[in-house]
C-alpha cells in the first residue's frame, strides 16, 4: 500500500511513476475520496465536540430544558457520521489496495520481459555430444500420468532416485542458508487467512491465482512461504536491534496458474503444487538496498555450488510484480530449450507490504514502517529440472552435482 501522505501531497508524481508500469492512477477519483473523507471527518468531530459540551451542561444543570432531547439528536448524528466516515474509509482502502508499488528509479522502462536487462552471466553452458533431452523425459518415465490420475493436470508424482534428489536439494538449500548465510529456519502453516494475503499483496487483486478453501471462505492454500513468513510479524512493532530479520522456509506452494493454459504443460516448470525454499528479510529502510544485494547473492550461491549456468536479470517496469519496487531474477540454463528460465525472483518491496500488514519498528522519531524483501533460494522443482538437464548423460541417465553427493 502506498503512503497516503505522498498521494495527498504529490498525486501527479505518483501517477508519473506508476505510468511506467502501464497503470493509470485515477487522481480525480482519489481527490474526490479524500475531499469526502475530510468533510465527513469534520462533521463527526464537530458533532462529537457539541455532544461533549452538551453532556457537561446536562451534568451541571438541575433542570432539563430540553437538553437531553438535543443530546439524543446529536448522539444519533454522531452515530450516522461514524458510519458515513467508515463507508468512505472503506472506499479509500479499496482504492489504495488496487494500486501497485512505486518503482525504483533504477528499474528499466519497458512494456514486458523483452525490456528486461541482463546484468550478469555465470557458469559454463554444457556442450553435449548428443541431443540433450528435456527434463520431462526423466519425469514422465516415473510419473506415467499418475499425478493426473490422483489429482489433475499439472500435478506430478516423483519416485525413487528422483524423489530422493528432490528431497536432498531442499535439505542442501536449507543447510546452506542457515549455516553459511545466517538465516533462521521456520516451519509455517500451509494454509493462510485473507488478512495475510492482503498483507503481502496477493489479495484482493489476484484471487483467481489462489486455491480457496470453500468451506472456510477466509482461508487459502499458501501460494508461497512469502505469505505466512512475512505476516509472522504483522501488527507488531519491532525494535531496531531486531533488524535485519532473516528467515528461510521450505514449504509447498499451491497456485491455480490461471491464465497459463497451454504453457509449460510438460515437466516441472509450471505446476499447481511445487516446493520452494523461500528467503524473507525484514529490515531498516536505510539498509534496504544492501539487503537486496545480499538476498541476490545468497540465492545465487546455490546455483554456484550446484555449478549450474545462470544469469541475473533486472526486470523492466512492465514485468515487475504488483508489490515489488525492484526485482532481479535468476535464470538457469535449460539445454533442451537452449534458453534460460527463471528460478528465483529476488524482490525489494520497500514499505509497500509493511503498510498493508502494519509492520513497524521503533525509530528515534517514532514508529516507522519496515522494509520487506524476499526471493526463492531456490524453487526446488525447477532446480531439479535444471540438474536433470545439465547433468544428463548420453545413455538417458544423469549424475549428481558434486555438492550433493554427501547427501546421497
Amino acid at each position: 500500500m502506498l503512503d497516503k501522505k505522498l498521494l495527498i501531497k504529490s498525486p501527479e508524481l505518483v501517477k508519473k511513476n506508476l505510468s511506467k508500469r502501464g497503470y493509470i492512477l485515477k487522481v480525480d477519483q482519489w481527490m474526490k475520496l479524500e475531499a469526502e473523507r475530510k468533510i465527513a471527518q469534520v462533521n463527526l468531530e464537530t458533532n462529537q465536540e457539541n455532544l461533549n459540551k452538551l453532556s457537561k451542561e446536562i451534568s451541571k444543570s438541575k433542570e432539563d430544558d430540553g437538553l437531553k432531547d438535543q443530546a439524543s439528536s446529536l448522539s444519533t448524528l454522531v452515530k450516522q457520521d461514524k458510519e458515513i466516515l467508515q463507508s468512505i474509509q472503506n472506499n479509500i482502502d479499496e482504492f489504495l489496495l488496487d494500486i501497485p508499488n512505486l518503482l525504483d528509479e533504477t528499474v528499466p522502462i519497458g512494456k514486458d520481459e523483452a525490456s528486461n536487462e541482463i546484468i550478469d552471466e555465470k557458469g559454463e553452458i554444457p556442450n553435449f555430444s548428443f541431443e540433450p533431452k528435456p527434463h520431462s523425459f526423466f519425469i514422465d518415465k516415473i510419473d506415467r500420468g499418475r499425478g493426473v490420475k490422483i489429482a489433475k493436470s499439472r500435478f506430478t508424482v516423483l519416485s525413487g532416485e528422483i524423489a530422493k534428489l528432490h528431497r536432498v536439494i531442499g535439505q542442501f538449500m536449507i543447510d546452506t542458508h542457515t549455516k553459511e548465510h545466517g538465516y533462521e529456519e521456520l516451519y509455517v502453516p500451509y494454509i493462510v487467512n485473507k488478512a495475510s494475503l492482503v498483507g503481502t499483496g496477493q489479495l484482493p487483486k489476484f484471487e483467481e491465482d489462489l486455491f480457496k478453501l470453500t468451506e472456510s471462505p477466509d482461508l487459502y492454500l499458501a501460494p508461497t512461504a512469502e505469505v505466512p513468513v512475512t505476516n509472522l510479524h504483522r501488527d507488531e512493532k519491532l525494535t531496531l536491534k531486531q533488524l535485519p530479520i532473516n528467515y528461510v522456509c521450505h514449504s509447498p506452494c499451491f497456485r491455480s496458474e490461471a491464465g497459463s493454459y497451454g504453457k509449460d504443460t510438460k515437466g516441472l516448470i509450471r505446476q499447481h503444487q511445487f516446493d520452494k525454499v523461500e528467503l524473507v528479510k525484514i529490515c531498516n529502510p536505510e539498509k534496504s538496498e544492501d539487503e537486496h544485494a545480499k538476498l541476490i547473492a545468497d540465492a545465487s550461491k546455490i546455483l554456484d555450488l550446484l555449478e549450474l549456468p545462470y544469469r541475473k536479470v533486472i526486470l523492466s517496469s512492465g514485468d515487475t510484480g504488483f508489490s515489488a519496487s525492484k526485482t532481479v531474477d535468476l535464470e538457469v540454463w535449460f539445454p533442451s530449450q537452449n534458453t534460460y528460465r527463471e528460478i528465483s525472483s529476488c524482490s525489494n518491496f520497500t514499505d509497500f507490504q509493511s503498510r498493508r500488514a502494519n509492520l513497524k519498528y521503533k525509530a528515534d522519531m517514532g514508529n516507522e514502517f519496515c522494509h520487506t524483501l524476499n526471493g526463492s533460494g531456490l524453487a526446488i522443482g525447477r532446480t531439479l529440472a535444471a540438474i536433470l538437464e545439465n547433468y544428463q548423460t548420453e545413455d538417458g541417465s544423469f549424475i549428481y552435482p558434486e555438492v550433493l553427493k554427501k547427501y546421497i
